[in-house]
């Protein structure tokens, strides 16, 4: 058998105190209390304000064949689907490759512009990594969050490699990565400062 070439990883911001997201998160205010006005936008500035800066890490994220996501990632609607809700990216998301969304209420695939199509899983983080490493061929697949999300991975030890994108500011509760998560033996792979953040790529040992 042919050793896959394609690695899970995983990619998010956060402040340095470890949180995604802010509590009391609304539709109006996705990010909730995150230091801005909920939209994220102080914790993703730097992909935002200084993006010539930034463009390196940016890319990497856009490289992956398949992308995991939560629930509260894809968007504000709680339960079954009462709306035909087709994420927070408009009708061409940033993706351009299929999007496998974990929820406990099924739903028929939906097909974006510019090469998305988000594929609704019932049946638990291992199915969703299958379907996307399927998808992916010898692709990475990127598990981009929320942090809940990603903690679940990381917690059944599915994660290959790290990358986390730490902004200079503290959130003091919501959404915090590593929670509930056993103890990682982690390697360093790479470091960079620059003006509003500080990326850092961990290989995920154990």
């Amino acid at each position: 058998m042919t050793k896959r070439t394609g690695k899970v990883i995983c990619d998010i911001t956060i402040s340095a105190d470890g949180y995604s997201a802010g509590l009391n998160q609304t539709e109006k205010r996705p990010f909730g209390d995150d230091g801005g006005d909920g939209t994220g936008d102080r914790l993703h500035a730097w992909m935002f304000d200084t993006p010539d800066e930034n463009r390196a890490e940016v890319d990497l994220m856009a490289a992956a064949e398949a992308f995991i996501m939560g629930r509260n990632m894809f968007g504000p609607v709680r339960g079954a689907w009462d709306r035909q809700w087709n994420g927070w990216w408009g009708g061409d998301p940033p993706f351009h490759a299929p999007v496998f969304v974990l929820t406990h209420h099924a739903r028929v695939p939906q097909p974006m512009d510019g090469g998305t199509t988000y594929h609704f899983v019932t049946d638990g983080i291992e199915s969703a990594l299958a379907q996307a490493r399927a998808a992916a061929g010898d692709g990475d697949v990127l598990v981009q969050g929320g942090a809940t999300t990603i903690n679940q991975y990381l917690a059944a030890g599915l994660i290959d490699e790290l990358r986390l994108h730490i902004v200079p500011f503290t959130l003091g509760a919501g959404t915090r990565l590593f929670e509930g998560v056993p103890p990682l033996k982690l390697e360093q792979v790479k470091s960079r400062g620059a003006e509003l953040v500080t990326h850092v790529t961990y290989r995920v040992l154990s």
